[in-house]
């Protein structure tokens, strides 16, 4: 049984498909319906059970007593901690560190307790405004409440050595299927393909921090490459530490833009102002060193954005002509 909270979310839903293309069904999935809408994610997968967010602590405060999950808690053979409040723009810190410290150092006691692997969503947001993004705190300095939030777990655990498995993973842009939900945090490669269908242009920022326009660069890792990541730490529990997943290559913001409009065979950028209420709080690069992964024994290729944009598109292209069946 694993147990992966954020299972109807962008990266946890597509970490239950890897589960189930591994032949792993006894999936239990935590998550905050609240909006519905993200059901259509689970749609098709192979789930066990389902437990809301709010119910998952005071069932492993009570040994799984509380309710009908104690078999699943007590036959849990690692628990993937996925779930979050991802919104860089959200200012309200209470909650953020409710959400993502709090709820997470709760995860992690019960994990080490009981001696079950806990692998978790870190994220590249840590390192802020640096040019440097190797593992160490002498880079972190985050720019934004959710890094600030995922900083301080990663330094939670950094203190506090446990004697099973812990992965954190600090994710750099992934982007893939099922992240239609994410509204204005969903993905570059989203956002453009869906301006490309309304018109033929796509948007991107202007110059800014010494970038020509569209030139910020970041780390654009595809979300399967994430799960076989994922999926890799599983199959070897005797790994553990805080890792970059991104591809170890920066591309520009033009280059993904490039890409959506190759596949739909039309189109053109159109450039606007860089917005005032992201200066000196916005991430121009990200390009994750992999030595701490590769060192630990992952040797998989990453896809390029080339690569991931089309199998991404041809997804897409795919899901709707099945759904129009």
């Amino acid at each position: 049984m694993i147990i992966v909270t954020g299972g109807a979310g962008f990266i946890g839903a597509n970490i239950i498909r890897a589960l189930n293309a591994g032949g792993e069904n006894d999936v239990v999935v935590v998550d905050d319906l609240s909006d519905g809408r993200k059901f259509v994610n689970l749609v098709g997968c192979e789930v066990a059970d389902y437990i809301d967010k709010d119910a998952l602590l005071p069932e492993l405060s009570a040994g799984g007593r509380a309710g009908a999950f104690s078999r699943q808690l007590e036959q849990a053979r690692a628990l993937v901690h996925m779930g979050a409040c991802s919104s860089t723009t959200q200012w309200d810190g209470r909650m953020m560190m409710d959400v993502n410290y709090t709820y997470s150092t709760a995860l992690w006691r019960w994990c080490a307790e009981h001696g079950i692997p806990f692998i978790y969503a870190s994220s590249a947001s840590v390192y802020g405004g640096g040019e440097v993004f190797v593992e160490h705190p002498q880079h972190e300095a985050p720019l934004n409440m959710y890094g600030y939030s995922k900083y301080l777990f990663d330094q939670f655990v950094r203190r506090n050595p446990a004697p099973q498995q812990v992965v954190g993973l600090r994710f750099f842009n992934v982007y893939g299927p099922h992240e239609q939900h994410k509204g204005s945090m969903a993905s570059v490669a989203w956002h453009l393909h869906r301006q490309l269908l309304e018109a033929d242009e796509v948007r991107l920022f202007a110059g800014e921090d010494g970038y020509a326009d569209g030139e910020q660069r970041r780390d654009f890792v595809y979300v399967e490459d994430v799960c076989e990541v994922l999926m890799w730490c599983l199959d070897n529990p005797q790994v553990s530490g805080i890792f970059n997943l991104g591809t170890g290559r920066s591309q520009s913001f033009n280059e993904v833009a490039r890409a959506v409009i190759d596949w739909h065979g039309r189109g053109h950028i159109d450039y606007m102002a860089f917005p005032d209420h992201l200066r000196g709080r916005y991430q121009s690069f990200t390009e994750a060193s992999l030595d701490a992964l590769r060192a630990a024994g992952y040797s998989a290729p990453f896809r390029s954005v080339e690569e991931g944009v089309r199998r991404y598109l041809d997804h897409i292209q795919h899901s709707h002509a099945a759904r129009a069946l």
